[in-house]
Formats: C-alpha cells, structure tokens, sequence
C-alpha cells in the first residue's frame, strides 16, 4: 500500500511518499509536483502487477521493448479510454533514490478518496474520478449499458478497479459516505452526484415520475430531467455534493455576465451586479 495523506480543504490534494520499487500510474494532467528522484514516464498501459519501474518484467505489455503483443495490447487499453473520455495514455512514476515526494490532484475543486483494495473487492466510477494508482491495481473500462448510459446522461461508461493496492479518486465539492442498506436498501441520486460504488451495489437509472403533468412538473421546472440514479444493495457509495452540469451551468451564467458589451455593463467588474 502507499504512503497517501490527503491535503488541503476547498480543493484536496494527494501527497505520496514513493518508496523504491513502487509505480504509481496516473491521469494525464493530475500531476501537480514531485522532488528531484521521482522520474515520469507517460505510455500506453498501466504498469503490471508486479510494480517494477518500467512496467514490470523486461518485455512485458507495459514496457518500451514489449514487442507487437505488447504494442497492441497498449493500443486496445487506450482506445478504450477515449471510447470513456480520458487521456490516450497513463503517466508512470518511480523513486531513483530514497521516498520520492509526488502530488497529484484532481480537476476540479472538491475532495479526494483513497481507497485500498484488497484483491476481492471491486470499485466502479464514473469516468471523471480517477487520480492515480499504485501498479496492482487493474484499471479497465466497463458499459453499462447503452438504453441506461443515454438515459441518464451518466454512466454507460464506468471505470472499473480491482487487484490490490491504493486507488486515489477525486469529486466536486463535499464527499458522503453511504450505505443504501441503512435506508431501506435503495437510494434515489442524481445522475451528477454519483462518484464511486463497489461491487455489492446495484446501479440503474429511473424516470423521474409518470409521464403525467406533475412528472413532467418536476423534470421541466425541478431541474433534475427526466431520470434520477439508483444505487441498491448493501455497501459503500460515494456521492459527492457538485455536480458537473450545475458547475458548468454557473461557469457559462456568469461568463456571460462578464462579456456584457454596452454602456449599461460598465465593462467586467460591473457585468454581474445588474441583477
């Protein structure tokens, strides 16, 4: 397992002390800063199991010499991480020397989680939540379905951890920890809200009401559409207090204010007061 601590409080970071032959892999643009021994190497897998700086053993799918078995497993595991929306390639870093000092951080302001799987436990996340993990942990990609994944806006595409090892996740805003088990085993999230959940938990997605006039009341004018999450069973879920589409709708609201031409905007320090 790795060495995690977890600071700061608007926007998270985490700060890893990186031992001799430890690899953490990592999202492209979640690197914050590191000290002097601790090199980086971006490729097209994630490192094998075994945690050895290079990918693993000599020629294995992970290193520069892994030959075309290599080559194309690399170019499937990337190809499938387009297909979810995240960077073509891993970063990859190890300790030359003593503990190594290395930061990383999600995208957006919020917490962070480290979770430590234990080889019998899955995490799934939605596909923004990824920071970095150690080398045995498995980073693959799993559909959900497609009705699914376009009816709620959220989730066709997951991304799934196993093995063992530290998994560091990120999310918007505060962070609570629930089990649906604890509230009749069902839980009604929206889409935007949800971060991670194992693997005793169910998720699907439901209409927001009947296609009647208060259903449509509530998708129209609620603010939340026409479908709400739903996560069953009985372990641990992470929902996280922002959602992206509330974020960026704030974001464009007051972009627009702040591009207000005209005399009655009185430039950008004055394009947001005029409500």
């Amino acid at each position: 397992m790795l060495d995690i601590s977890i600071s700061g409080n608007a926007m998270q970071m985490a700060i890893v002390s990186l031992r001799p032959g430890q690899v953490v892999y990592s999202e492209a643009g979640k690197f914050l800063f590191s000290s002097a021994d601790v090199v980086m190497e971006t490729k097209l897998s994630q490192p094998s199991g075994g945690g050895q700086p290079g990918g693993g053993p000599a020629g294995g799918p992970a290193g520069g010499a892994g030959g075309l078995g290599g080559l194309l497993r690399g170019a499937m595991d990337a190809g499938k991480r387009m297909l979810a929306g995240e960077s073509f390639a891993f970063c990859h870093f190890h300790s030359t020397g003593g503990d190594g000092l290395l930061a990383l951080a999600g995208v957006l302001p919020g917490e962070m989680r480290v979770l430590e799987l234990d080889g019998a436990t899955t995490w799934f996340a939605e596909k923004d939540a990824f920071v970095a993990a150690e080398a045995g942990v498995n980073f693959d990609v799993a559909f959900s379905g497609l009705r699914q994944g376009f009816s709620g806006g959220e989730g066709f595409v997951l991304e799934k951890f196993t093995g063992r090892g530290s998994l560091i996740i990120a999310g918007a805003g505060n962070f609570i920890e629930i089990n649906p088990a604890d509230y009749g085993g069902r839980l009604k999230v929206d889409t935007g809200c949800v971060v991670a959940w194992d693997h005793n938990i169910s998720y699907g997605i439901e209409r927001v009401g009947a296609l009647n006039r208060q259903g449509v009341m509530n998708a129209m004018f609620g603010g939340e559409g026409f479908n709400l999450a739903t996560l069953s069973g009985n372990g641990q879920v992470i929902l996280q207090s922002m959602t992206l589409g509330a974020l960026a709708g704030a974001l464009a609201k007051n972009a627009k204010r702040g591009d207000d031409t005209g005399p009655a905007s009185l430039g950008g320090i004055f394009g947001g007061s005029r409500d």
